[in-house]
């Protein structure tokens, strides 16, 4: 693929324009030779609940991807798991973590507000709560039900899982390996990303920021145009729906002379970096599958310019995603290894421990996209069976 010019300031982009240029800026349109920790901070994180997802996500976007590569990142502390943009899990890499959770803590605060946990903890001294949250993590990587129970030895008549929740809320903590590992992988202990990354209480690579600090103005709108760059051009909306930021506008109102704005067919605004990556409504789409959650879903209110006609939501609950011609055509889900033969609907390199990829079309393909969606699939498929533990896709 060669980049196109981009448009001209004001132009309306038809949703096609808008459809490959996500895909080019996602990675998603031809894959790249790109160390996998530079791929994860374009994409501003990689959406993480499944542990399975990351390791999906960068196999359809880095050519000849191996897993090794990431868990190494993680093994190292390189890059870590923890509860960034709509207080849900991202995998990151380590001078992300302190960059990202510094801009989203007041995401991560309202999201504890508006919890049952919240209101489960009325008149409980919430500030010793965490602070001793924070030495018991310390000193011990705990689940959350342990570090409830640990809790619970210092307040026996608090509620002992809102406590520990308002923990993993409200301090940024980090999911420590084996989790997140595809070759094997453990329930999910948490610690302190001060700990788990070292250190005085001061975020390295990140202009030595304290992470206790708030993030300022200049802080968010990089992230902003970071959004923009690997998810734009997009509306304000869509900046609000991939952030849960409220102050969106106020950034927006800030970067605005170093933005370049369009209009989509509806007449909404959309915003972009002035250097942004475009490709042409003409560039061929490749068959490319996603995990169970990516943020190419997630990014944006409207999500058309993905899903196209179809919709994701809870029909594709526990099953990941397939791409035709740029747009949702579907949805699969790892089966277990049949040797010698392919179930109905199904494909499999069924020879060895290699599992099945059991496939659900949401559209009528043609011939020839069922054979390149089948030959993908394959190709995940022994991606997947290579690796032991890769068919367990627990939270």
């Amino acid at each position: 693929m060669t980049q196109s010019a981009r448009p001209p300031e004001g132009s309306v982009l038809d949703r096609r324009t808008l459809n490959r240029t996500l895909l080019a800026r996602q990675r998603l349109l031809e894959r790249v030779d790109t160390p996998a920790a530079e791929l994860v901070e374009r994409l501003v994180g990689l959406q993480a609940q499944v542990p399975r997802d990351p390791y999906v996500s960068l196999w359809s976007r880095i050519r000849g991807f191996d897993p090794a590569e990431l868990e190494a990142m993680l093994l190292e502390r390189r890059a870590v798991r923890m509860t960034l943009m709509r207080t849900t899990l991202h995998l990151v890499t380590a001078r992300d973590a302190w960059r990202l959770r510094a801009v989203v803590q007041p995401v991560c605060e309202r999201g504890f507000r508006g919890s049952p946990f919240a209101r489960r903890l009325d008149g409980v001294d919430l500030e010793a709560v965490l602070a001793a949250g924070v030495e018991v993590l310390e000193t011990r990587p705990s689940t959350v039900a342990d570090l409830g129970h640990r809790l619970a030895d210092r307040w026996p008549d608090a509620d002992a899982e809102a406590m520990a929740y308002a923990v993993r809320y409200l301090v940024p903590v980090v999911q420590v390996t084996p989790r997140g590992l595809l070759r094997a992988s453990a329930a999910p202990r948490l610690t302190t990303l001060r700990s788990w990354l070292g250190g005085d209480g001061m975020a390295p690579e990140a202009g030595e920021r304290s992470i206790d600090a708030p993030a300022g103005p200049d802080e968010t709108d990089a992230v902003v145009l970071r959004y923009l760059r690997a998810f734009g051009p997009a509306t304000a909306a869509d900046v609000r729906t991939w952030s849960w930021l409220t102050d969106v506008r106020a950034s927006i109102d800030r970067l605005r002379p170093r933005l370049r704005t369009y209009r989509d067919e509806r007449g909404r605004e959309l915003l972009d970096v002035e250097d942004g990556e475009f490709a042409s409504p003409d560039d061929p789409a490749p068959v490319r599958f996603t995990g169970e959650y990516d943020n190419v879903f997630l990014a944006h209110e409207d999500r058309t310019r993905i899903t196209g006609d179809l919709a994701w939501g809870t029909s594709f609950g526990r099953l990941g995603a397939f791409f035709v011609d740029g747009y949702l055509a579907g949805a699969w889900r790892l089966a277990a290894a049949r040797h010698g033969t392919k179930g109905a609907g199904t494909t499999a390199a069924a020879t060895g421990a290699v599992p099945r990829l059991e496939l659900d079309a949401r559209r009528a393909l043609s011939p020839a996209e069922r054979r390149a969606v089948e030959a993908e699939a394959e190709e995940l498929a022994r991606f997947l069976g290579a690796n032991a533990s890769a068919t367990s896709s627990g939270r």
